[in-house]
Protein backbone atom coordinates (compact mmCIF):
# COMPACT_ATOMS: atom_id res chain seq x y z
CA UNK A 1 0.00 0.00 0.00
CA UNK A 2 2.80 2.11 0.42
CA UNK A 3 4.45 0.85 -2.12
CA UNK A 4 7.73 0.33 -0.20
CA UNK A 5 8.31 -2.78 -2.79
CA UNK A 6 11.77 -3.70 -0.69
CA UNK A 7 10.38 -4.55 2.48
CA UNK A 8 7.33 -6.44 0.49
CA UNK A 9 10.35 -8.95 -0.86
CA UNK A 10 12.13 -8.65 2.06
CA UNK A 11 9.24 -10.19 4.04
CA UNK A 12 8.41 -12.51 1.16
CA UNK A 13 11.76 -14.29 1.75
CA UNK A 14 11.52 -14.56 5.19
CA UNK A 15 8.32 -16.42 4.67
CA UNK A 16 10.00 -18.68 2.20
CA UNK A 17 12.39 -19.58 4.73
CA UNK A 18 9.72 -21.04 7.37
CA UNK A 19 8.26 -24.24 6.77
CA UNK A 20 4.14 -24.06 6.39
CA UNK A 21 1.60 -24.93 4.66
CA UNK A 22 0.98 -22.01 2.16
CA UNK A 23 4.26 -22.01 0.60
CA UNK A 24 3.23 -22.74 -2.61
CA UNK A 25 1.16 -19.55 -2.65
CA UNK A 26 3.46 -17.64 -1.47
CA UNK A 27 6.12 -18.37 -3.87
CA UNK A 28 3.64 -18.05 -6.50
CA UNK A 29 3.03 -14.73 -5.65
CA UNK A 30 6.46 -14.04 -5.16
CA UNK A 31 7.02 -14.62 -8.63
CA UNK A 32 4.24 -12.40 -9.68
CA UNK A 33 5.77 -9.71 -7.87
CA UNK A 34 8.99 -10.02 -9.32
CA UNK A 35 7.53 -10.35 -12.43
CA UNK A 36 5.07 -6.54 -12.00
CA UNK A 37 8.29 -4.46 -10.74
CA UNK A 38 11.63 -3.48 -11.65
CA UNK A 39 14.20 -5.36 -9.86
CA UNK A 40 15.48 -2.37 -8.94
CA UNK A 41 13.20 -1.68 -6.30
CA UNK A 42 13.07 -4.77 -4.98
CA UNK A 43 16.65 -5.47 -4.01
CA UNK A 44 17.71 -4.00 -0.31
CA UNK A 45 20.64 -1.66 0.20
CA UNK A 46 22.88 -4.70 1.03
CA UNK A 47 21.71 -6.94 -2.50
CA UNK A 48 21.98 -3.33 -4.51
CA UNK A 49 25.36 -3.46 -6.42
CA UNK A 50 27.44 -0.69 -6.07
CA UNK A 51 28.13 1.21 -9.24
CA UNK A 52 31.67 2.27 -9.96
CA UNK A 53 33.31 5.60 -9.22
CA UNK A 54 32.77 8.37 -11.40
CA UNK A 55 29.57 6.81 -13.11
CA UNK A 56 25.90 7.77 -12.30
CA UNK A 57 23.63 4.87 -11.71
CA UNK A 58 22.34 5.38 -15.35
CA UNK A 59 25.50 4.42 -17.07
CA UNK A 60 26.97 7.81 -18.06
CA UNK A 61 29.51 10.12 -16.85
CA UNK A 62 28.38 12.46 -14.46
CA UNK A 63 30.09 16.18 -13.56
CA UNK A 64 29.72 17.58 -10.47
CA UNK A 65 27.17 20.37 -11.28
CA UNK A 66 25.10 18.35 -13.71
CA UNK A 67 21.33 18.17 -12.56
CA UNK A 68 19.55 14.80 -13.83
CA UNK A 69 15.73 15.39 -14.74
CA UNK A 70 13.43 12.85 -14.96
CA UNK A 71 11.56 12.62 -18.14
CA UNK A 72 7.85 11.35 -17.84
CA UNK A 73 8.47 9.43 -20.38
CA UNK A 74 11.00 7.22 -17.97
CA UNK A 75 7.65 6.18 -16.20
CA UNK A 76 6.50 3.93 -19.04
CA UNK A 77 9.45 2.28 -19.85
CA UNK A 78 9.22 -1.27 -19.37
CA UNK A 79 10.09 -2.87 -15.90
CA UNK A 80 12.72 -4.90 -16.88
CA UNK A 81 14.85 -1.72 -18.41
CA UNK A 82 18.21 -1.80 -17.33
CA UNK A 83 18.44 -5.05 -15.83
CA UNK A 84 19.88 -8.48 -17.27
CA UNK A 85 17.32 -11.70 -17.53
CA UNK A 86 20.08 -13.62 -16.19
CA UNK A 87 19.95 -10.73 -13.14
CA UNK A 88 16.32 -11.19 -12.35
CA UNK A 89 16.52 -15.40 -13.04
CA UNK A 90 19.41 -15.58 -9.83
CA UNK A 91 17.12 -12.80 -7.80
CA UNK A 92 14.00 -15.67 -8.02
CA UNK A 93 16.70 -18.71 -8.43
CA UNK A 94 17.86 -17.84 -4.47
CA UNK A 95 14.56 -17.86 -3.53
CA UNK A 96 13.45 -21.01 -4.95
CA UNK A 97 15.88 -22.58 -3.20
CA UNK A 98 14.81 -21.31 0.10
CA UNK A 99 11.61 -22.57 -0.86
CA UNK A 100 12.60 -26.06 -1.69
CA UNK A 101 14.51 -26.81 1.58
CA UNK A 102 11.58 -25.05 3.86
CA UNK A 103 9.42 -27.40 1.36
CA UNK A 104 11.10 -30.75 2.34
CA UNK A 105 11.45 -29.83 5.60
CA UNK A 106 7.55 -29.21 5.81
CA UNK A 107 7.14 -32.73 4.87
CA UNK A 108 9.06 -34.04 7.70
CA UNK A 109 7.39 -31.81 10.34
CA UNK A 110 4.04 -32.37 9.44
CA UNK A 111 3.43 -35.47 11.43
CA UNK A 112 3.95 -33.69 14.80
CA UNK A 113 2.21 -30.70 13.86
CA UNK A 114 -0.52 -32.54 12.89
CA UNK A 115 -0.74 -34.11 16.12
CA UNK A 116 -0.80 -30.32 18.03
CA UNK A 117 -4.33 -29.90 18.85
CA UNK A 118 -3.83 -27.20 21.44
CA UNK A 119 -1.50 -24.93 20.74
CA UNK A 120 -2.99 -22.18 22.97
CA UNK A 121 -2.66 -22.36 26.69
CA UNK A 122 -5.40 -23.60 29.15
CA UNK A 123 -5.95 -24.39 32.71
CA UNK A 124 -6.86 -27.87 31.67
CA UNK A 125 -4.18 -30.87 31.73
CA UNK A 126 -3.29 -31.93 28.00
CA UNK A 127 -3.87 -35.53 27.46
CA UNK A 128 -0.67 -38.00 27.04
CA UNK A 129 -0.72 -38.20 23.63
CA UNK A 130 -0.41 -34.36 23.13
CA UNK A 131 2.01 -34.62 25.28
CA UNK A 132 4.41 -37.33 24.07
CA UNK A 133 3.77 -35.29 20.77
CA UNK A 134 5.72 -32.21 21.71
CA UNK A 135 8.98 -33.95 23.78
CA UNK A 136 8.75 -36.33 20.07
CA UNK A 137 8.97 -33.39 17.93
CA UNK A 138 11.55 -31.66 20.58
CA UNK A 139 13.62 -35.21 20.12
CA UNK A 140 13.49 -34.52 16.10
CA UNK A 141 14.48 -30.75 16.20
CA UNK A 142 17.39 -31.20 18.74
CA UNK A 143 18.95 -33.39 15.78
CA UNK A 144 18.57 -30.93 12.74
CA UNK A 145 21.88 -28.68 14.69
CA UNK A 146 19.58 -25.85 13.96
CA UNK A 147 19.63 -23.34 17.25
CA UNK A 148 17.69 -20.86 15.92
CA UNK A 149 14.77 -23.74 15.15
CA UNK A 150 15.07 -25.32 17.97
CA UNK A 151 14.66 -22.06 20.45
CA UNK A 152 11.46 -21.30 18.36
CA UNK A 153 9.63 -25.00 19.15
CA UNK A 154 10.37 -24.71 23.16
CA UNK A 155 9.18 -21.39 23.05
CA UNK A 156 6.08 -22.76 21.40
CA UNK A 157 6.00 -25.49 23.28
CA UNK A 158 5.98 -23.58 26.39
CA UNK A 159 2.75 -21.74 25.79
CA UNK A 160 0.69 -24.88 25.59
CA UNK A 161 2.67 -26.66 27.99
CA UNK A 162 3.55 -23.75 30.52
CA UNK A 163 2.43 -26.15 34.09
CA UNK A 164 4.88 -28.66 32.99
CA UNK A 165 7.80 -28.87 35.12
CA UNK A 166 9.38 -31.15 32.84
CA UNK A 167 9.34 -28.97 29.47
CA UNK A 168 11.08 -26.09 31.62
CA UNK A 169 13.89 -28.75 33.06
CA UNK A 170 14.12 -29.86 29.46
CA UNK A 171 14.56 -26.56 27.75
CA UNK A 172 17.19 -25.04 30.45
CA UNK A 173 19.04 -28.36 30.24
CA UNK A 174 19.06 -28.28 26.02
CA UNK A 175 20.08 -24.30 26.25
CA UNK A 176 23.03 -24.97 28.67
CA UNK A 177 24.09 -28.14 26.18
CA UNK A 178 23.94 -25.42 23.48
CA UNK A 179 26.41 -23.02 25.25
CA UNK A 180 23.50 -20.71 25.07
CA UNK A 181 23.52 -19.99 29.54
CA UNK A 182 21.65 -16.55 29.08
CA UNK A 183 19.10 -18.17 27.26
CA UNK A 184 18.63 -21.13 30.10
CA UNK A 185 19.39 -18.46 32.81
CA UNK A 186 16.28 -16.60 31.37
CA UNK A 187 13.94 -19.37 31.09
CA UNK A 188 14.96 -21.22 34.57
CA UNK A 189 13.33 -17.24 35.76
CA UNK A 190 10.65 -17.67 34.10
CA UNK A 191 9.81 -20.76 35.47
CA UNK A 192 10.56 -20.52 39.20
CA UNK A 193 8.85 -16.82 39.18
CA UNK A 194 5.89 -17.00 37.18
CA UNK A 195 4.53 -20.10 35.58
CA UNK A 196 5.30 -22.91 37.82
CA UNK A 197 6.47 -21.59 40.55
CA UNK A 198 4.74 -23.40 43.34
CA UNK A 199 5.57 -26.77 42.13
CA UNK A 200 8.70 -28.07 44.24
CA UNK A 201 10.14 -30.05 41.46
CA UNK A 202 11.40 -26.59 39.32
CA UNK A 203 12.77 -25.48 42.68
CA UNK A 204 14.85 -28.63 43.19
CA UNK A 205 16.32 -28.78 39.76
CA UNK A 206 16.73 -24.92 40.11
CA UNK A 207 18.85 -25.71 43.32
CA UNK A 208 21.13 -28.26 41.58
CA UNK A 209 21.73 -26.39 37.94
CA UNK A 210 22.96 -23.30 40.12
CA UNK A 211 25.02 -25.30 42.53
CA UNK A 212 26.69 -27.37 39.05
CA UNK A 213 27.57 -23.89 37.96
CA UNK A 214 29.15 -22.72 41.23
CA UNK A 215 26.24 -20.38 42.78
CA UNK A 216 25.92 -21.71 46.18
CA UNK A 217 24.46 -18.69 47.33
CA UNK A 218 21.26 -19.23 44.48
CA UNK A 219 21.25 -23.13 45.31
CA UNK A 220 20.61 -22.18 49.11
CA UNK A 221 17.98 -19.84 48.64
CA UNK A 222 15.91 -22.52 46.11
CA UNK A 223 16.39 -24.77 49.00
CA UNK A 224 15.36 -22.64 51.57
CA UNK A 225 12.48 -21.16 49.63
CA UNK A 226 11.40 -24.82 49.44
CA UNK A 227 11.39 -25.49 52.87
CA UNK A 228 9.64 -22.17 54.12
CA UNK A 229 7.26 -21.20 51.39
CA UNK A 230 6.27 -23.97 48.15
CA UNK A 231 6.76 -27.29 50.59
CA UNK A 232 7.61 -27.15 54.47
CA UNK A 233 8.74 -30.98 55.57
CA UNK A 234 9.46 -32.06 52.23
CA UNK A 235 11.42 -35.41 52.68
CA UNK A 236 13.47 -34.87 49.18
CA UNK A 237 14.09 -31.21 49.89
CA UNK A 238 15.80 -32.28 52.79
CA UNK A 239 17.49 -35.27 51.80
CA UNK A 240 19.39 -33.03 48.88
CA UNK A 241 20.04 -30.00 50.75
CA UNK A 242 21.76 -31.61 53.15
CA UNK A 243 23.63 -33.82 51.11
CA UNK A 244 24.62 -30.76 49.10
CA UNK A 245 26.11 -29.04 52.47
CA UNK A 246 27.72 -32.47 53.10
CA UNK A 247 29.63 -31.87 49.49
CA UNK A 248 30.67 -28.53 50.57
CA UNK A 249 32.05 -29.97 53.77
CA UNK A 250 30.05 -28.42 55.90
CA UNK A 251 28.98 -31.67 58.17
CA UNK A 252 27.54 -29.87 61.08
CA UNK A 253 25.59 -27.92 59.03
CA UNK A 254 23.97 -31.05 57.01
CA UNK A 255 23.69 -32.20 60.74
CA UNK A 256 21.48 -29.25 61.61
CA UNK A 257 19.24 -29.40 58.50
CA UNK A 258 17.78 -32.62 59.99
CA UNK A 259 17.54 -31.65 63.33
CA UNK A 260 15.88 -28.67 62.75
CA UNK A 261 13.37 -30.67 60.26
CA UNK A 262 12.96 -33.35 63.24
CA UNK A 263 11.97 -30.34 65.43
CA UNK A 264 9.53 -28.62 63.53
CA UNK A 265 7.63 -32.63 62.46
CA UNK A 266 7.61 -33.36 66.31
CA UNK A 267 5.04 -30.15 66.71
CA UNK A 268 3.11 -31.83 64.41
CA UNK A 269 0.25 -34.21 64.88
CA UNK A 270 0.43 -37.55 63.28
CA UNK A 271 2.90 -36.61 61.24
CA UNK A 272 3.69 -39.02 58.51
CA UNK A 273 7.15 -37.68 57.55
CA UNK A 274 9.14 -38.41 61.05
CA UNK A 275 9.40 -41.89 60.99
CA UNK A 276 11.31 -41.22 57.53
CA UNK A 277 13.22 -38.09 59.00
CA UNK A 278 14.80 -40.66 61.31
CA UNK A 279 15.55 -42.99 59.24
CA UNK A 280 17.32 -40.77 56.58
CA UNK A 281 19.00 -39.17 59.23
CA UNK A 282 19.73 -42.09 61.14
CA UNK A 283 21.86 -43.90 58.09
CA UNK A 284 23.66 -40.05 56.68
CA UNK A 285 24.99 -39.85 60.09
CA UNK A 286 26.53 -43.66 59.93
CA UNK A 287 27.37 -42.98 56.14
CA UNK A 288 29.19 -39.54 56.62
CA UNK A 289 30.46 -39.86 59.70
CA UNK A 290 30.83 -43.65 60.42
CA UNK A 291 29.56 -43.03 64.18
CA UNK A 292 27.97 -46.32 64.61
CA UNK A 293 26.85 -45.28 68.09
CA UNK A 294 24.81 -41.81 67.07
CA UNK A 295 23.53 -43.68 64.16
CA UNK A 296 21.58 -46.41 66.92
CA UNK A 297 20.97 -43.50 69.41
CA UNK A 298 18.67 -41.81 66.54
CA UNK A 299 16.86 -44.59 65.79
CA UNK A 300 16.35 -45.52 69.80
CA UNK A 301 14.86 -42.36 70.30
CA UNK A 302 12.51 -42.44 67.49
CA UNK A 303 11.33 -45.54 68.92
CA UNK A 304 10.47 -43.47 72.03
CA UNK A 305 8.78 -40.53 70.07
CA UNK A 306 6.77 -42.03 67.21
CA UNK A 307 4.74 -44.66 66.65
CA UNK A 308 5.91 -48.18 65.86
CA UNK A 309 5.98 -48.10 61.91
CA UNK A 310 7.14 -50.72 59.48
CA UNK A 311 9.42 -47.84 57.85
CA UNK A 312 11.00 -47.37 60.83
CA UNK A 313 11.96 -50.94 61.44
CA UNK A 314 12.97 -51.11 57.98
CA UNK A 315 15.51 -48.73 58.40
CA UNK A 316 16.95 -50.35 61.75
CA UNK A 317 17.13 -53.59 60.40
CA UNK A 318 18.94 -51.88 57.19
CA UNK A 319 21.22 -50.09 59.77
CA UNK A 320 22.43 -53.55 61.57
CA UNK A 321 22.67 -54.88 58.00
CA UNK A 322 25.40 -52.99 57.06
CA UNK A 323 27.10 -52.32 60.59
CA UNK A 324 29.94 -54.08 61.47
CA UNK A 325 29.56 -57.28 63.63
CA UNK A 326 27.96 -58.68 66.38
CA UNK A 327 24.75 -58.14 64.75
CA UNK A 328 21.79 -57.06 67.67
CA UNK A 329 19.29 -59.97 66.55
CA UNK A 330 17.49 -60.35 69.51
CA UNK A 331 16.74 -56.99 69.93
CA UNK A 332 15.58 -56.74 66.55
CA UNK A 333 13.37 -60.29 66.76
CA UNK A 334 11.79 -58.46 69.51
CA UNK A 335 10.89 -55.44 67.67
CA UNK A 336 9.55 -57.81 64.84
CA UNK A 337 7.08 -59.53 66.98
CA UNK A 338 6.00 -56.58 68.23
CA UNK A 339 4.86 -55.16 65.27
CA UNK A 340 3.61 -58.24 63.36
CA UNK A 341 2.30 -59.55 66.11
CA UNK A 342 -2.26 -59.48 65.45
CA UNK A 343 -2.60 -58.26 68.79
CA UNK A 344 -0.23 -55.21 68.58
CA UNK A 345 -1.29 -52.08 68.51
CA UNK A 346 0.54 -50.94 64.76
CA UNK A 347 -1.93 -49.21 62.69
CA UNK A 348 0.56 -51.70 59.66
CA UNK A 349 -1.48 -53.08 57.30
CA UNK A 350 -1.36 -57.00 57.22
CA UNK A 351 0.77 -56.85 53.80
CA UNK A 352 3.49 -54.58 55.17
CA UNK A 353 3.53 -57.15 58.52
CA UNK A 354 4.02 -59.74 56.12
CA UNK A 355 6.74 -57.95 54.18
CA UNK A 356 8.36 -56.96 57.05
CA UNK A 357 8.76 -60.69 58.33
CA UNK A 358 9.99 -61.20 55.07
CA UNK A 359 12.71 -58.57 55.04
CA UNK A 360 13.76 -59.70 58.70
CA UNK A 361 14.15 -63.66 57.53
CA UNK A 362 16.51 -62.39 54.22
CA UNK A 363 18.60 -60.59 57.15
CA UNK A 364 18.62 -63.81 58.92
CA UNK A 365 19.60 -65.57 56.29
CA UNK A 366 22.84 -63.92 55.95
CA UNK A 367 23.34 -62.97 59.55
CA UNK A 368 21.44 -65.22 61.77
CA UNK A 369 22.00 -68.81 62.93
CA UNK A 370 19.75 -71.70 62.85
CA UNK A 371 17.82 -71.47 65.75
CA UNK A 372 16.99 -67.85 65.23
CA UNK A 373 16.06 -68.67 61.95
CA UNK A 374 13.55 -71.35 62.44
CA UNK A 375 12.07 -69.69 65.57
CA UNK A 376 11.20 -66.63 62.94
CA UNK A 377 10.05 -69.11 59.93
CA UNK A 378 7.78 -70.82 62.27
CA UNK A 379 6.26 -67.81 63.27
CA UNK A 380 5.71 -66.51 59.76
CA UNK A 381 4.43 -69.62 58.59
CA UNK A 382 1.79 -69.41 61.93
CA UNK A 383 0.84 -65.88 61.01
CA UNK A 384 0.25 -65.58 57.58
CA UNK A 385 0.41 -68.99 55.50
CA UNK A 386 -2.85 -69.55 56.50
CA UNK A 387 -3.94 -66.47 55.52
CA UNK A 388 -2.62 -67.29 52.05
CA UNK A 389 -4.23 -70.74 51.69
CA UNK A 390 -7.07 -69.16 51.99
CA UNK A 391 -6.45 -66.36 48.97
CA UNK A 392 -5.38 -68.87 47.06
CA UNK A 393 -8.36 -71.06 47.80
CA UNK A 394 -10.74 -68.30 46.94
CA UNK A 395 -9.01 -67.82 43.78
CA UNK A 396 -9.53 -70.96 42.84
CA UNK A 397 -13.14 -71.60 43.69
CA UNK A 398 -13.44 -68.04 41.42
CA UNK A 399 -11.78 -69.58 38.40
CA UNK A 400 -13.89 -72.71 38.91
CA UNK A 401 -16.89 -70.47 38.87
CA UNK A 402 -16.15 -69.05 35.69
CA UNK A 403 -15.45 -72.30 34.09
CA UNK A 404 -18.44 -73.82 35.24
CA UNK A 405 -20.47 -71.02 33.45
CA UNK A 406 -18.52 -71.17 30.42
CA UNK A 407 -19.58 -74.81 30.27
CA UNK A 408 -23.09 -73.78 30.71
CA UNK A 409 -23.17 -71.50 27.96
CA UNK A 410 -21.24 -74.50 25.78
CA UNK A 411 -24.15 -76.90 27.05
CA UNK A 412 -26.79 -74.48 26.52
CA UNK A 413 -25.77 -73.81 22.80
CA UNK A 414 -25.27 -77.43 21.84
CA UNK A 415 -28.23 -78.54 23.61
CA UNK A 416 -30.33 -75.85 21.20
CA UNK A 417 -32.59 -77.02 18.56
CA UNK A 418 -30.08 -77.76 14.89
CA UNK A 419 -31.09 -76.53 11.95
CA UNK A 420 -32.07 -79.58 10.48
CA UNK A 421 -34.90 -79.97 13.12
CA UNK A 422 -35.97 -76.61 12.81
CA UNK A 423 -36.15 -77.52 8.45
CA UNK A 424 -37.97 -80.57 9.31
CA UNK A 425 -40.11 -78.87 11.67
CA UNK A 426 -42.00 -76.73 8.45
CA UNK A 427 -43.25 -79.97 7.94
CA UNK A 428 -46.52 -81.15 9.92
CA UNK A 429 -46.80 -84.05 7.99
CA UNK A 430 -43.88 -85.82 8.01
CA UNK A 431 -43.04 -88.61 10.57
CA UNK A 432 -40.42 -88.67 12.51
CA UNK A 433 -38.70 -90.05 15.35
CA UNK A 434 -37.12 -88.13 18.24
CA UNK A 435 -33.42 -89.03 18.93
CA UNK A 436 -31.96 -87.16 21.55
CA UNK A 437 -30.71 -84.01 21.39
CA UNK A 438 -27.59 -83.72 19.42
CA UNK A 439 -28.79 -85.72 16.64
CA UNK A 440 -30.33 -84.46 12.82
CA UNK A 441 -33.71 -86.06 12.24
CA UNK A 442 -33.42 -89.94 11.03
CA UNK A 443 -36.27 -91.38 8.90
CA UNK A 444 -38.62 -93.64 10.13
CA UNK A 445 -38.35 -96.12 7.95
CA UNK A 446 -37.07 -97.51 4.73
CA UNK A 447 -38.96 -98.67 1.33
CA UNK A 448 -41.01 -101.92 1.41
CA UNK A 449 -38.34 -104.35 -1.20
CA UNK A 450 -41.53 -104.57 -3.68
CA UNK A 451 -41.99 -100.66 -4.26
CA UNK A 452 -41.80 -99.99 -7.93
CA UNK A 453 -39.75 -96.34 -7.65
CA UNK A 454 -37.00 -96.36 -4.88
CA UNK A 455 -37.67 -93.57 -2.49
CA UNK A 456 -34.54 -90.82 -2.14
CA UNK A 457 -33.97 -90.19 1.49
CA UNK A 458 -33.96 -86.45 2.48
CA UNK A 459 -31.71 -85.49 4.98
CA UNK A 460 -31.24 -82.38 6.79
CA UNK A 461 -29.13 -79.48 5.56
CA UNK A 462 -26.71 -79.41 8.77
CA UNK A 463 -26.71 -83.22 8.80
CA UNK A 464 -23.29 -84.94 8.70
CA UNK A 465 -21.70 -88.14 9.75
CA UNK A 466 -22.40 -89.66 13.47
CA UNK A 467 -18.94 -91.05 15.38
CA UNK A 468 -21.10 -93.85 16.86
CA UNK A 469 -24.23 -95.44 17.63
CA UNK A 470 -23.68 -96.45 20.91
CA UNK A 471 -26.31 -93.75 22.31
CA UNK A 472 -29.18 -95.35 20.49
CA UNK A 473 -30.59 -98.03 23.29
CA UNK A 474 -31.79 -101.23 22.06
CA UNK A 475 -36.01 -100.09 22.71
CA UNK A 476 -35.19 -97.11 20.88
CA UNK A 477 -33.18 -98.46 18.02
CA UNK A 478 -33.56 -102.20 17.61
CA UNK A 479 -37.46 -101.28 18.52
CA UNK A 480 -38.64 -99.05 15.26
CA UNK A 481 -38.57 -101.91 12.99
CA UNK A 482 -36.81 -105.55 12.28
CA UNK A 483 -34.46 -106.32 9.08
CA UNK A 484 -33.10 -108.96 7.71
CA UNK A 485 -29.88 -109.84 8.83
CA UNK A 486 -26.51 -109.59 6.45
CA UNK A 487 -23.07 -110.95 6.27
CA UNK A 488 -20.55 -108.42 7.55
CA UNK A 489 -18.36 -109.00 4.91
CA UNK A 490 -21.19 -106.98 2.86
CA UNK A 491 -19.87 -103.57 1.60
CA UNK A 492 -21.65 -101.43 3.75
CA UNK A 493 -21.85 -98.48 0.60
CA UNK A 494 -24.08 -100.56 -0.93
CA UNK A 495 -26.73 -99.42 0.50
CA UNK A 496 -26.37 -95.92 0.31
CA UNK A 497 -26.20 -95.75 -3.99
CA UNK A 498 -29.87 -93.80 -4.00
CA UNK A 499 -28.58 -90.83 -1.96
CA UNK A 500 -28.53 -87.74 -3.67
CA UNK A 501 -25.57 -86.57 -4.60
CA UNK A 502 -25.73 -83.39 -2.38
CA UNK A 503 -25.23 -84.98 0.34
CA UNK A 504 -21.91 -87.12 0.99
CA UNK A 505 -22.58 -90.35 1.94
CA UNK A 506 -22.39 -92.01 5.30
CA UNK A 507 -19.22 -94.10 6.65
CA UNK A 508 -19.41 -97.77 8.50
CA UNK A 509 -20.52 -97.48 12.27
CA UNK A 510 -17.75 -97.85 14.95
CA UNK A 511 -16.53 -100.81 15.92
CA UNK A 512 -18.06 -100.44 19.66
CA UNK A 513 -21.37 -99.66 17.71
CA UNK A 514 -21.33 -103.04 15.50
CA UNK A 515 -20.44 -104.98 18.90
CA UNK A 516 -24.06 -104.09 20.33
CA UNK A 517 -26.28 -103.88 16.69
CA UNK A 518 -24.79 -105.64 14.13
CA UNK A 519 -24.50 -104.28 10.82
CA UNK A 520 -27.75 -104.06 8.60
CA UNK A 521 -28.27 -103.61 4.79
CA UNK A 522 -30.98 -103.50 2.67
CA UNK A 523 -31.74 -104.75 -0.78
CA UNK A 524 -32.73 -102.26 -3.44
CA UNK A 525 -35.78 -102.86 -5.18
CA UNK A 526 -35.95 -104.72 -8.37
CA UNK A 527 -37.60 -102.20 -10.34
CA UNK A 528 -34.55 -99.59 -9.26
CA UNK A 529 -32.33 -101.19 -11.98
CA UNK A 530 -34.45 -99.40 -14.30
CA UNK A 531 -33.80 -96.16 -13.19
CA UNK A 532 -30.58 -94.08 -14.78
CA UNK A 533 -28.04 -94.51 -12.00
CA UNK A 534 -26.90 -91.36 -9.80
CA UNK A 535 -23.35 -90.52 -9.63
CA UNK A 536 -21.84 -90.73 -6.42
CA UNK A 537 -18.95 -88.59 -4.90
CA UNK A 538 -16.07 -91.03 -3.28
CA UNK A 539 -17.02 -91.65 0.19
CA UNK A 540 -14.85 -89.16 2.32
CA UNK A 541 -14.78 -89.27 5.93
CA UNK A 542 -16.38 -85.80 7.71
CA UNK A 543 -15.41 -84.49 10.95
CA UNK A 544 -18.05 -84.41 13.81
CA UNK A 545 -18.56 -80.98 14.93
CA UNK A 546 -21.40 -81.83 18.00
CA UNK A 547 -21.72 -77.67 18.77
CA UNK A 548 -22.87 -77.17 15.18
CA UNK A 549 -25.99 -79.56 15.16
Amino acid sequence: MHSEWARVASIYTRILEIPNRSLDNYFNRFKELVGSRPLSELRSAEETPVPPSGLSENGGQASEGDVHTVEPEDSVKPVTAGLTEAESEKYIALREEMYKKAKEFDSKISDFENAIRRPYFHVRPLNAAELENWHNYLDFMEGQDDLNKVVKLYERCLIACANYPEYWTRYVLCMEACGSMDIADNALVRATQVFVKRQPDIHLFAARFKEQNADIPGARAAYERVHTEIAPGLLEAIIKHANMEHRLGNLETSFSLYEQAISIEKGKEQSQVLPMLYAQYSRFVYLASGNAEKAREILATALDHVQFSKPLLEALIHLESIMSLPKRIDYLDSLVDKLIAPSSDSTASAAEREELSCIFLEFLSVFGDVQSIKKAEDRHAKLFLPHRSKSVLKKRLAEDYLSSDKSKVAKSYTDSASPAQSVMGGYPNAQQTQWPAGYGVQPQGWPPANQAQPQVQQWGPGYTQQPAYGAYGGATYGGSYSAPQVPAAVAPTAAYGAYPPTYPPQQPPQAAAATAFPQQSYAQPAAAAAAPPVQQPAAVPQPYYGTYY
